[in-house]
């Protein structure tokens, strides 16, 4: 299958639609007499001039009362693609959106058809893989499709602000370790164990962060699903927390028998991880509320956060428990 054709050329009409002042009654006994001969997998709905305005899953027309409208049961926040999208663009939105049609309207929003998930069943292995390519991609503030025959100005427009986020977390972390340099000259040990501390702090806050942004594609934003999350993530940070930092400050404290720093190096880790994680949730999910992609928008800035917040622990643990 040529994925670059047009979704149009393989779009079917659906054998039933819905009108948005029939009733339920009215809709289910359409049903009985049309006999639809295709899976059905929603009903859609339009209006005089064949616009659509809305989606009823099978179960939701099932379960309500006879006498009620299908304008008022309908779904009307839902998801279409334009006429002169390909296939590709089509099986994109399917997988991220999870869905298993899309109906296909043109520019004046007059119903045109639909396409289902059983088109692309030969090419949904490597589809799947795509997508997963997309989302690694989205995590570090790129995302694929600036690959897809896009300028160089383009392209620097679209990835330079997610870097800002890190070059100003660079700076900053070079302020913090500059406010503490006195006390890295006293123990060396301290700077020999940074990048082993952030580099754990960075990967629980990218774990958590992944995690989260599952969740999150699952449906709409919900604070009760980034509640939940956050409980989950935060018993799993402490537990990672408290067996890495006591791993590493057993190492540093055979290595140098530095007591005080090796207990500073264990207990920031600790509270550095715990801190991660929680910002690998709380960042997707507050980057999802202000309706921004946070594929793309959330992992430069849970990375700048958590390395920032890692130092503050760090020096702040090691200049109180070495006096």
């Amino acid at each position: 299958m040529d994925l670059n054709q047009p979704v149009l050329s393989v779009a079917r009409l659906p054998s039933i639609t819905f009108q948005h002042t029939q009733t339920v009654g009215e809709a289910i006994a359409s049903l009985k007499i049309r006999e639809p001969g295709d899976d059905i997998l929603y009903f859609y709905v339009i209006d005089s001039s064949d616009r659509l305005i809305g989606v009823v899953p099978v179960r939701r027309l099932l379960l309500s009362r006879s006498d009620s409208r299908i304008g008022e049961i309908m779904i009307h926040d839902l998801i279409s693609i334009p006429s002169t999208a390909s296939l590709l663009e089509a099986s994109e939105m399917l997988l991220e959106k999870r869905l298993l049609a899309l109906p296909i309207v043109d520019s004046g929003g007059i119903f045109r058809g639909i396409i289902d998930i059983s088109i692309f069943s030969d090419e949904m292995p490597s589809l799947v893989r795509k997508h997963e390519v997309d989302s690694a991609f989205q995590l570090i503030g790129v995302h694929v499709s600036l690959g897809r025959n896009v300028s160089p100005l383009r392209s620097f427009k679209d990835r330079f602000p997610w870097l800002l986020s890190n070059i100003t977390g660079g700076i900053i972390c070079a302020i913090i370790a500059g406010m503490y340099e006195s006390l890295i000259g006293f123990v060396t040990l301290l700077a020999l164990f940074i990048p082993v501390v952030l580099a754990l702090s960075e990967s629980v806050s990218m774990q958590s962060m992944t995690l989260t942004l599952q969740t999150l594609s699952r449906g709409p934003h919900q604070w009760s699903l980034l509640f939940n999350a956050v409980k989950r993530e935060l018993f799993a940070a402490i537990l990672l927390g408290l067996a890495s930092g006591l791993a590493v400050g057993l190492i540093s404290y055979i290595w140098k028998k530095q007591a005080p720093a090796s207990i500073a190096i264990g207990a920031s880790i600790a509270l550095a991880m715990v801190t991660a994680c929680i910002l690998g949730v709380l960042i997707p999910g507050a980057v999802r509320a202000f309706r921004r992609d946070p594929g793309i928008a959330s992992g430069p800035i849970v990375l700048a956060l958590a390395d920032i917040a890692t130092l503050i622990f760090f020096f702040n643990l090691a200049g109180w428990l070495l006096g």
